[in-house]
C-alpha cells in the first residue's frame, strides 16, 4: 500500500501547488482608472486507492494503485473600486459569457457614475 501512499501524496502536493489567493481572487484589472477584480469560486473532487493481489493463475502477486479527480471553476463576483476610491461588489449569476457581459455593463455604469 505503500504506493497508494506515494501517488496520493504527489497528487495532494500538486492540489496545494495550484489554490492559492491567486486563484481565488484574480489579478485586478485597471481601466481608465477604475479597478475591477475578480473573484471565483473552485470546487473539485478527488478519490484515491490501490490493493494487491494474487493472480488466479499462479503465484504472481500484483500491486495497484490509483487517483481520480475533477474540478472546475466560476466567477462569482466583482469588486469594483471606482477613481474616487468608492468600492462596490457586483454578483454574476451564472457562467463564463454572462461574466463578460456583465463587466461590460459594470464598467459602462461605472464611467457613466464618473461623468456625472
Amino acid at each position: 500500500m505503500e504506493h497508494v501512499k506515494d501517488v496520493l501524496k504527489t497528487s495532494l502536493e500538486e492540489l496545494e501547488r495550484v489554490l492559492d489567493t491567486k486563484t481565488v481572487v484574480g489579478e485586478p484589472i485597471v481601466i481608465e482608472g477604475n479597478t475591477l477584480i475578480p473573484l471565483i469560486s473552485i470546487g473539485f473532487g478527488f478519490g484515491a486507492g490501490g490493493g494487491t493481489g494474487k493472480c488466479k493463475k499462479g503465484d504472481d502477486e500484483g500491486v495497484r494503485a490509483g487517483t481520480g479527480g475533477g474540478g472546475g471553476i466560476r466567477p462569482v463576483a466583482l469588486v469594483i473600486i471606482n477613481k474616487d476610491g468608492d468600492v462596490r461588489v457586483e454578483p454574476i449569476k451564472s457562467g463564463m459569457a454572462s461574466a463578460f457581459e456583465h463587466i461590460g455593463e459594470t464598467l459602462g455604469k461605472a464611467l457613466r457614475e464618473k461623468d456625472k
